[in-house]
C-alpha cells in the first residue's frame, strides 16, 4: 500500500503574493531515506469554456511571460479573496477578460497542474448562453484579443498542438466530457 511521505522540516523560500515557494524535507516510507522536495502553494484559479447560443466558444489570445509567446486560450484567472466561490471568480473573469456574460454555469471538474509541486487547483466551468454585453474591463497588464470560434475549429487546433497552455487544453477536454454527458 502506498503511503504519504512524512515531512520533517519545511522552509519558506519566497512569498510572491499569488504563490509561495517552499522546500520540504521528507522521509520515504519505503526505505527511510530523506529527500528535499520543492512545493508551490498557489492560489486557486478558474478557466471558463464559454459557449455562445450559436455553439461557438469565446476565446482569448494574450501574451504570456513564461513562454514569451502569444497564446490562444479560454478565459480564466485567479480566485481572488473577494470571490465567494470559484464560480463567482469565473463569472468575474469572463466579464473582465471578454465583456461576455452567461445565462447558466456548469462545473466541468478541477485539477492540479503538477502533483509533485502543487501549483493550486484549477476549477473549470462551462458557461452556457454566453453573449457579449460590453467591453472587457480588465485592469491587469495583459492585452487581450477576444474572438468566437466554432467547436470543430478549436478541436482541430487543440489536436494540432496550437492550444499549448495546459489549463486551457485540460478545461476544454473536461468541458467536452461534461457536454457529452449532458446530451
Amino acid at each position: 500500500m502506498i503511503k504519504p511521505w512524512r515531512k520533517i522540516s519545511s522552509k519558506l523560500l519566497g512569498d510572491f503574493r499569488i504563490f509561495t515557494l517552499r522546500s520540504d524535507r521528507k522521509v520515504s516510507p519505503r526505505n527511510g531515506s530523506e529527500h528535499e522536495v520543492f512545493v508551490i502553494d498557489a492560489v486557486d484559479w478558474v478557466n471558463v469554456v464559454a459557449v455562445t447560443p450559436d455553439n461557438h466558444l469565446v476565446m482569448v489570445e494574450q501574451y504570456r511571460h513564461g513562454t514569451n509567446t502569444v497564446e490562444l486560450e479560454i478565459p480564466g484567472g485567479m480566485v481572488d479573496r473577494e470571490d465567494a466561490s470559484p464560480v463567482a471568480a469565473g463569472v468575474r473573469e469572463l466579464r473582465e477578460e471578454t465583456g461576455y456574460e452567461a445565462d447558466r454555469w456548469t462545473a466541468a471538474g478541477r485539477f492540479i497542474v503538477d502533483g509533485n509541486r502543487g501549483c493550486g487547483w484549477c476549477h473549470c466551468f462551462v458557461a452556457h448562453g454566453a453573449r457579449r454585453v460590453g467591453e472587457p474591463v480588465s485592469d491587469d497588464l495583459a492585452d487581450v484579443e477576444v474572438s468566437e470560434m466554432p467547436w470543430d475549429r478549436l478541436l482541430e487546433l487543440l489536436a494540432a498542438g496550437e492550444v499549448t497552455e495546459l489549463a486551457s487544453a485540460a478545461a476544454i477536454g473536461l468541458a467536452c466530457v461534461r457536454l457529452a454527458d449532458s446530451g
